[in-house]
């Protein structure tokens, strides 16, 4: 035994003495770390913004002005570059800034700040931004807020095109505004859809020309597609759509007709979807309440018709009316609706 003993320690002299790499490369790694990753990832109407970041601690220090200085770039988080990747064309603060990921810097300053979006997004920092690389500028205003031990970042004010994306650190937030023309994004995909698999079906040219009577986008477009739509199979969801789409265009005695024939060959669910139509999407409560009237009548023994009824008639203010058709639609509702209604019923009475 002792000749390999010798032989081990005479091997392991040598790999320290000549520095061996397969001794210098182990090094152990998963510790937590000083300013742990994080991403930030919000959906705007159909686009999305991801931000990929670290997030340093106050810990204490003086952070704006002393650790990061003013007027100087700064990596607007910490260790690798933070980055910001928009999924579509888009906007920020009105500016125009193509689909990609970008290095995201910042330039803090007393009275303003630079907000950098950099072609380069693989650097470690900032410590070789180059201002030659930007594919944007903007300037915006830091704002006080609350404390933030660490920093973060927040997606405010979201709608269907906007998001307002914030830096916070310290007592400051950071914000600037993104947008996306949305109605063109989604146009553009709902033609590259109807390429595709729905194109063979009713429903996806319907669904294509209801989303252009919601958005009133694209409406004259829209009722092409109803059209096609009820030549592969005429029902009163596709007609419905036609008829709202007629309504937003002011052509309201094309309506009317439509109207006319979804009450012949509608059945109650269609029906009452032109009554929400009209409801949800018209804003013509009192033509809404009709709707439903003929639906009851033709279908007196359907809680849903009741039920129907009775928020159009909530809608409108005629508490009283409401209350008696929300009754009735309990008193015939399955298990798993009566406790909704009655929550409705307890508000009306209040």
């Amino acid at each position: 035994m002792t000749p390999i003993r010798i032989a081990s320690t005479a091997v392991l002299a040598t790999l320290l003495c000549s520095g061996a790499p397969a001794l210098a490369q182990q090094v152990i790694t998963g510790f937590p770390q000083p300013s742990p990753h994080a991403a930030l990832s919000q959906t705007v109407g159909i686009s999305t913004i991801v931000i990929d970041y670290h997030r340093p601690a106050v810990g204490g220090r003086e952070v704006w002005g002393g650790l990061v200085p003013w007027d100087q770039v700064w990596r607007a988080g910490a260790n690798d570059n933070t980055t910001i990747t928009l999924s579509d064309d888009g906007t920020v603060e009105g500016k125009p800034l193509a689909a990609g990921t970008y290095g995201l810097h910042m330039i803090p300053g007393r009275e303003k700040w630079i907000v950098a979006f950099s072609r380069n997004s693989t650097s470690w920092g900032s410590f070789t931004y180059d201002a030659a690389e930007d594919a944007l500028r903007v300037e915006v205003k830091a704002e006080p807020s609350e404390h933030d031990e660490r920093l973060r970042y927040s997606a405010d004010e979201v709608s269907d095109t906007k998001a307002v994306i914030a830096l916070h650190w310290e007592k400051l937030r950071v914000p600037f505004a993104i947008e996306f023309d949305t109605n063109s994004l989604v146009l553009a995909k709902v033609r590259r859809d109807l390429r595709h698999l729905p194109q063979f079906s009713w429903q996806g040219w319907n669904s294509a020309a209801a989303w252009t009577m919601r958005s009133g986008y694209a409406m004259e477009q829209g009722l092409e597609w109803a059209d096609r739509s009820i030549g592969m199979n005429e029902n009163g969801s596709n007609l419905t759509t036609k008829m709202g789409l007629l309504a937003r265009l002011g052509r309201k005695a094309d309506a009317q007709q439509v109207e006319e024939r979804i009450l012949a060959v509608g059945n109650e669910a269609e029906v009452n979807q032109l009554g929400y139509t009209y409801l949800l999407q018209l804003s013509e409560p009192d033509h809404a309440i009709e709707v439903f009237r003929k639906n009851v009548a033709k279908y007196p023994q359907s809680w849903n018709a009741w039920d129907s009824l009775g928020e159009g008639l909530a809608t409108k203010g005629d508490k009283p009316g409401a209350i008696e058709n929300y009754a009735k639609a309990l008193s015939m509702a399955p298990d798993n609706q009566k406790s909704r209604i009655q929550g409705i019923l307890d508000g009306l009475k209040k």
